[in-house]
């Protein structure tokens, strides 16, 4: 496991962490086998799609 050679100071590890975002899921529009239309976060599409989950 690699080890860090210097203390990181408080200051970038702070900006670092500051910098990160999170995304906003990317919805697609699927039909259910029952028929109906729901957004659903696209890496969930082909199940709902599929009737393995529901919405």
């Amino acid at each position: 496991m690699a080890l860090p050679k210097y203390k990181t100071s408080r200051a970038n590890t702070h900006s670092r962490r500051a910098n990160w975002k999170a995304k906003v899921p990317q919805l697609a529009t699927v039909r259910t086998p029952e028929g109906e239309a729901v957004q659903v976060p696209q890496n969930l599409a082909a199940a709902v799609r599929k009737g393995y989950m529901k919405p």
